[in-house]
């Protein structure tokens, strides 16, 4: 397992959930030690907030340049990534375990990671952090492919179905 620096530190935008909170707060900390910057999204309670708010925002940080990758967190993290994948440019994973983690960078150049709090727990939520930021994208057939993840949303933007 590697240690979660890769090439290069990164500012990371990170978000959660009231569901994901706890984890969120474990992960910024853990991303601190590993030498990346972190802009929080939010949320800093257990007050129930709704998880696409937050997940909106990570996206349109990573979308928008402001944050090369980003991190969000909710219950199961099947809504954020959804919610995110809303937004043009973003690639969100939900990732569960470590192999997830690295094909998502590897071969669909996944600029967002989506965890689901309910589902994993802080130690395996590292690791698959770790794989995540330690595997760079793998380019060849892959970047045809994710070309076409795009196109599919150039379509989209002009309206041809």
């Amino acid at each position: 397992m590697g240690d979660g620096k890769g090439d290069r530190q990164v500012l990371i935008a990170i978000g959660a959930d009231h569901a994901g909170c706890p984890l969120k707060e474990d992960l910024k900390t853990f991303l601190t030690d590993l030498g990346h910057d972190r802009k929080d999204f939010g949320t800093d309670s257990s007050q129930p907030v709704d998880y696409p708010d937050v997940a909106e925002l990570v996206a349109r940080a990573v979308a928008g340049g402001q944050c090369p990758l980003g991190i969000i967190i909710c219950g199961t993290g099947i809504g954020s990534a959804v919610a995110a994948n809303k937004v043009a440019g973003c690639r969100a994973a939900l990732c569960h375990d470590t192999f997830s983690a690295r094909h998502a960078r590897l071969h669909n150049d996944a600029n967002i990671l989506a965890l689901g709090a309910r589902v994993i727990g802080p130690g395996l939520a590292k690791d698959i952090v770790a794989a995540w930021l330690d595997t760079p994208f793998e380019g060849g057939r892959h970047a045809r492919r994710v070309e076409k993840i795009r196109a599919i949303e150039e379509r989209e933007r002009g309206g041809r179905h």
